[in-house]
C-alpha cells in the first residue's frame, strides 16, 4: 500500500517549506512539499492555492507537529536566543520590511511599475505585545 502524507503546515513562500522540510528530515521524517514549483513559477497564486504545503506520512504525523511546535516562532540573534523589546523586554519580537525612507519608497514605486521586486528594503524589528519598533544595532 502506498504511504499516506497529511499536510501539517502551509507557507506562502517556499524558501520558508525548504527551511522546515530540512529540519523534520534531520530528525528522519518522510516529507514531501505540494505544489511547490506551482509558486516557484508564480509566486502571486500562493494564496488562492493555499501555499505549499509541507506534508509528511500519516504515521510520523504526531513526531512532526512536535518539532515545528518547538521551533521558535519569533526572531532570535546570531546566537539562537531570543530577541527581547527593549521597551517592555517581551520576547514576542518579529522582523518585517517597511518604507519609511525616500530611498525604500523610491525602489517600491520603480518595482510597483515595472513589475520587478523592490532592490532595496529596510528591516526593523516590531514587539507584538507593546508595537515599538527597533533595530538591534
Amino acid at each position: 500500500m502506498a504511504n499516506q502524507f497529511k499536510t501539517i503546515a502551509r507557507f506562502n513562500y517556499s524558501a520558508e517549506a525548504q527551511i522546515i522540510k530540512g529540519r523534520l528530515e534531520a530528525e528522519g521524517i518522510t516529507v514531501y512539499l505540494a505544489d511547490q514549483h506551482t509558486i516557484d513559477t508564480d509566486p502571486l497564486i500562493s494564496n488562492a492555492i493555499g501555499g505549499v504545503k509541507l506534508q509528511v506520512e500519516a504515521s510520523q504525523v504526531f513526531e512532526a507537529k512536535q518539532i515545528l511546535e518547538s521551533i521558535s516562532k519569533y526572531s532570535l540573534d546570531n546566537n539562537g536566543e531570543p530577541i527581547a523589546c527593549p521597551n517592555c523586554k517581551s520576547e514576542k519580537v518579529e522582523l518585517f520590511s517597511t518604507i519609511n525612507s525616500i530611498k525604500s519608497l523610491l525602489a517600491f514605486i520603480l518595482g510597483f511599475v515595472f513589475g520587478t521586486l523592490p532592490f532595496h528594503a529596510r528591516y526593523q524589528y516590531q514587539c507584538e505585545t507593546c508595537k515599538t519598533e527597533f533595530n538591534t544595532k
